[in-house]
């Protein structure tokens, strides 16, 4: 008993000593994430409004804007559009991610090559992505535009249709961020066991059969993580609208978060704003935690 004691000692040490390492990084963690989130919650328990001083700190009616959300149709509509973007980005990112993926894990130096050239798109800073597409959809200095008009195809401005607003966001989205699940899921192949390939094999499995119960399943985990951190950030969508369509035609590209923009920087209704991405936020929080316990990935069997 007493030879236990000093290494226990010891470790309890080691332990404070870690945690006071720890603890001017977690301080500093809690003041620029902790204190915005209690203060954006807070705010929207008030009519805070930046043309009306003495609506700070008036908590008289704290769920005032709550009532206003469940009335209002246009935040409605920004939910309908949120989640046609969220649906159609995350799919098509996973798709084209995973597709790629299994493509370019072939060892090769073209490939090799070519993974580089994938990558691109997501290590571009969003304005500039924003501004790239911002050419490619106006008809006058659209190189796209050109090309299909000298094979006799006039295309309208897509960020400018109605029909087709949300349809250009969603190609650009695509394209910037496929690369973030190719990316994944080529790690998580190239990690693969090669023995359930070769076991595979010689029970004489086709290509699409060992991609389905052979691949898929062994990627469960790393497309469901992709899939997850895609639609936590299709839901923070922004400067792809604010650049390319300024949340029109109308509403047709204004989604949740930018509605909630306009609210607190159009208007200057901070504690509605607030009370909005309040909702947001929970919103992601428990989606997400549906999406897991849904699919039990985590869970043992």
């Amino acid at each position: 008993m007493t030879a236990h004691r000093p290494q226990a000692g010891f470790e309890r040490a080691k332990a404070r000593f870690f945690m006071l390492c720890l603890a001017p990084s977690l301080a500093v963690l809690a003041l620029v994430t902790l204190a915005p989130a209690l203060f954006l919650v807070v705010s929207s328990l008030t009519p805070l409004d930046l043309t009306r001083p003495d609506t700070v700190g008036d908590f008289s009616r704290p769920l005032e804007n709550y009532r206003l959300m469940m009335a209002d149709g246009r935040l409605a509509n920004s939910v309908w559009v949120q989640a046609k973007l969220s649906f159609w980005t995350v799919l098509l990112q996973l798709l084209i991610g995973f597709g790629l993926a299994l493509l370019l894990n072939s060892r090769t130096r073209f490939l090799e090559a070519l993974r580089t050239v994938f990558l691109i798109p997501m290590v571009l800073p969003p304005i500039v992505v924003a501004i790239i597409w911002k050419v490619i959809y106006t008809p006058d200095i659209s190189p796209m535009h050109w090309a299909l008009a000298s094979l006799g195809f006039e295309v309208p401005s897509l960020i400018t249709d109605p029909g087709w607003a949300l349809t250009a966001i969603i190609i650009a989205d695509t394209w910037q961020w496929f690369p973030f699940t190719m990316l994944m899921t080529l790690a998580a192949l190239q990690m693969m066991p090669q023995e359930l390939i070769d076991a595979a094999k010689v029970d004489g499995a086709t290509a699409w059969q060992m991609t389905w119960h052979v691949t898929l399943p062994f990627l469960k985990g790393v497309l469901l993580v992709a899939g997850l951190f895609r639609l936590i950030d299709s839901i923070k969508a922004f400067p792809l609208i604010f650049i390319l369509t300024d949340g029109g035609p109308g509403s047709v590209t204004e989604v949740t978060n930018y509605y909630s923009f306009q609210q607190a920087f159009n208007f200057s209704l901070l504690g509605y704003s607030s009370a909005i991405t309040t909702v947001l936020l929970a919103a992601s929080v428990l989606i997400s935690w549906a999406i897991i316990r849904s699919i039990g990935w985590g869970h043992r069997e």
